[in-house]
């Protein structure tokens, strides 16, 4: 059984949002780990760069496949998890934690209404393993 929790927002591309004071912490979910395999290889956009929401901003590469990461929300790149640039692993052990990819400061925090609670998500990526 993978892991949801219940305080992140969930995005159709499997990201997830995580707001710690005005900064959106953003990684993959469980799901998405657990679908791509061992994670090999990260590409990630630096300090100052912009993410627009629904655009990607970078990359994960497993044994199996490359894919695209997905900004839950537009704004800037405060701070990038460097760790994962040598131990992508990481995102596979502990994706909610460690496993973080960007934290944005975001230009409209409402941006994050869109996004799907923890139910929602369970219900969505049920009708996806249906498929």
């Amino acid at each position: 059984m993978v892991e949801i929790p219940e305080v992140l927002k969930y995005t159709k591309e499997h990201e997830w949002a995580r707001v710690e004071d005005d900064i959106v912490i953003i990684g993959i979910t469980d799901y998405a780990q657990d679908a791509l395999g061992e994670i090999v290889y990260i590409e990630l956009p630096s300090e100052g760069d912009e993410v627009t929401k629904g655009e990607t901003f970078g990359a994960v590469e497993s044994t199996k496949s490359v894919s695209d990461l997905y900004a839950p929300i537009s704004g800037e790149v405060a701070e990038v998890n460097e760790a994962l640039l040598d131990s992508p692993e990481a995102i596979n052990e502990d994706p909610y934690g460690e496993g973080w990819m960007v934290k944005v400061k975001p230009y409209d925090p409402s941006e994050l209404e869109d996004l799907m609670d923890s139910d929602e998500y369970t219900e969505f990526i049920e009708k996806q393993s249906e498929k």
